[in-house]
């Protein structure tokens, strides 16, 4: 008998973690380049896409109006694979990296603002100013590179001791916050290269994240914890409360207000967070890019959009809008 209530016991518990993805809907869908992309990023308010294909180069979306609004091409003469970009605050620009260099561009005009190389390292992340002047990098040698293009400053942040995997910068580009291997995250200033706080896990930080008007910061490490900090104070305010081990998220966003968080993994999932207590809010499953074998979807970037719905864009080429049924 006991086992027979432990049996159902676990069955039940199976069958509420499953239906924690389908107690919510998908609103929208937009299929930008279905043959799969290399890089997906989306503007804090969900309307445009910036996407990189091998076919195609770097392309410019307004999801709103659904149609391209620029071709920009690729982004260098040996046509490298893009591998990552970030959108500015204010929409303005946008920023692209091969594993060797990176590119701006000017999304109002339409056009590049400069390709510039790195020689010491290979760039595993990155973020961009609202002036679209200052660029963040984060280094397979250890260094989080912090460059001012309008000076032509260069600011090498060397506490990590390790790769740095993960990169966030304030859209004036006076903060920093910087996560690596070496299992700390690092808030630091872009104009002394001091240190603000140290956020310290117990595992490689893969994901870090800064609220844009600097309430709070996130990070997550490779194992299975990830928390949001008051930056006023430097202390935890929560801890997400998953259901699944070993998330590695690959983005993850903050709402305007800092109330919410969005977080994306290489698995296809989209969760959606209550930054105060760590509480799961939503939970979807991007769509699968058929031609992979087995179909799957990286979840690149994430956003909500004035409405509330929750957007995300994978490597599937395909950008989703999701509808939280909050309690």
């Amino acid at each position: 008998m006991r086992q027979f209530v432990s049996t159902i016991c676990l069955f039940l518990t199976l069958l509420a973690l499953s239906g924690c993805f389908h107690s919510t809907r998908e609103a929208q869908r937009w299929a930008l380049h279905p043959d799969g992309v290399t890089s997906f990023s989306l503007s804090r308010d969900g309307r445009f896409a910036l996407i990189a294909s091998t076919e195609q180069g770097i392309v410019l979306w307004d999801l709103m109006q659904n149609k391209q609004l620029a071709d920009f091409g690729y982004q260098d003469p040996d046509k490298s694979t893009v591998i990552a970009s970030q959108i500015s605050d204010n929409n303005r620009y946008a920023v692209s990296a091969t594993s060797q260099n990176f590119a701006v561009w000017d999304l109002a005009w339409g056009q590049a603002e400069g390709l510039w190389s790195i020689s010491d390292g290979i760039i595993r992340g990155l973020d961009i100013s609202n002036n679209g002047q200052k660029i963040l990098l984060a280094l397979s040698n250890g260094k989080a590179l912090f460059v001012d293009l309008g000076t032509g400053r260069r600011l090498e942040f060397l506490a990590h001791k390790e790769k740095v995997n993960s990169v966030s910068l304030s859209p004036n580009g006076k903060y920093a916050l910087s996560g690596g291997n070496d299992h700390n995250a690092y808030l630091w200033s872009t104009e002394t290269g001091q240190i603000i706080n140290t956020f310290a896990h117990s595992h490689r930080i893969t994901r870090v994240e800064l609220h844009r008007t600097g309430k709070y910061a996130f990070s997550a490490d490779g194992d299975d914890t990830a928390i949001i900090w008051d930056l006023s104070t430097g202390e935890a305010i929560s801890e997400l409360q998953m259901f699944h081990r070993y998330p590695n998220f690959t983005t993850a966003r903050f709402s305007d207000d800092g109330s919410k968080l969005v977080t994306g993994t290489p698995a296809r999932r989209i969760e959606y967070w209550d930054t105060g207590t760590g509480d799961n809010l939503g939970r979807w499953l991007a769509v699968e890019q058929q031609n992979t074998r087995p179909p799957s979807a990286v979840v690149y970037d994430v956003a909500i959009d004035p409405t509330g719905r929750v957007i995300s864009g994978t490597s599937a080429g395909i950008a989703q809008a999701w509808i939280a049924q909050e309690d």
